[in-house]
C-alpha cells in the first residue's frame, strides 16, 4: 500500500497542473509523497484527443516528479455525484489514505469543475464509513477520510482561504502546463481550432492570477485554495 501525504483528485489532466502545481512541487520538495488521480480523460476537449492526453499527462508527471499518476476514466461531461462514481473516487481514497485531498474549484466558468468538487467532496466523506465496501484487487479495503479537503482556484475568482508561496517553483509549474501541447498556446497546433485557453494569453492570465495572490502575502506568486473547513494554526507566529 502507497500512502500519500497529498492526493490531487481533479477532473481534466491539466487541472492539478493549472491549479495547484507549484503546491505539489514544493510539497515534494519538503519530502512529502503527492500523487494525481485525474477523474476523466479529458475525451471531450477541443483540441486534442484523450490518448494525447494521456501522453501529455504523463509528461507532466514526469515534470513534477509525482509520485503517482493515474486515471479513474469517468465519463467527461457526464459523470454524476452519483453511488457508481462515489465508490470509483472512494476506492481510490482508500488506496492512497491521504491526509489531505485537493480538488476543482466550487464552481467555474466549466461546469464539470464543479460537479467534481462535489463529487470529490461527497466521497472524502464518505470515505471514513467502515459501512461502505470497496475493494481492491479482489481484497477488502479498510474505511479512510482525509484530514482536510481543499480547493484550487480556477478560471472564475473566488477568494481564498489560505494562499501558498509558490514563487519557487513558478517556472517549473509552467513548464508542466506547457506539457499539454494540445491544450495551450503552442505554434504546432496553429493550425486546429483554436480556444480561449489555447490563446497565447492565457499564459498571461495565469501569471496574473498567481501575481494577484502572491501580492496579497507579500510574495512573487501564490497559489489559492479554498476549504469547507475552519483552518488553524499551532501559533499566530506561523501566519504570514
Amino acid at each position: 500500500m502507497l500512502k500519500l501525504d497529498i492526493l490531487v483528485l481533479a477532473v481534466h489532466p491539466d487541472d492539478a497542473e493549472l491549479g495547484c502545481a507549484g503546491t505539489i512541487l514544493k510539497h515534494l520538495a519538503l519530502g512529502q509523497k503527492v500523487g494525481i488521480v485525474d477523474l476523466t480523460r479529458g475525451e471531450l476537449g477541443t483540441r486534442g484527443s484523450a490518448g494525447i492526453r494521456a501522453q501529455e499527462a504523463a509528461a507532466a508527471a514526469e515534470i513534477l516528479g509525482l509520485t503517482v499518476r493515474e486515471n479513474l476514466g469517468l465519463p467527461d461531461g457526464f459523470f454524476k455525484n452519483d453511488e457508481e462514481h462515489q465508490r470509483k473516487v472512494i476506492t481510490a481514497i482508500r488506496k492512497y489514505q491521504p491526509d489531505i485531498v485537493i480538488t476543482n474549484a466550487y464552481h467555474d466558468r466549466h461546469p464539470d469543475h464543479g460537479r467534481a468538487n462535489e463529487l470529490v467532496e461527497a466521497s472524502a466523506f464518505l470515505s471514513g464509513l467502515r459501512k461502505i465496501e470497496t475493494e481492491l484487487d479482489g481484497n477488502p479495503q479498510k474505511e479512510w477520510r482525509p484530514k482536510l479537503v481543499l480547493h484550487f482556484i480556477q478560471d472564475n475568482y473566488i477568494k481564498p482561504d489560505i494562499i501558498v508561496d509558490v514563487t519557487e517553483y513558478w517556472d517549473k509549474k509552467i513548464e508542466s502546463v506547457k506539457a499539454y501541447g494540445s491544450q495551450f498556446f503552442n505554434p504546432e497546433w496553429k493550425e486546429e481550432h483554436q480556444t480561449y485557453i489555447s490563446s497565447e494569453g492565457f499564459y498571461q492570465v495565469i501569471e496574473g492570477r498567481a501575481r494577484e495572490f502572491g501580492k496579497s502575502i507579500q510574495v512573487k506568486y501564490g497559489e489559492g485554495f479554498t476549504s469547507r473547513k475552519i483552518l488553524g494554526v499551532d501559533n499566530l507566529s506561523a501566519l504570514k
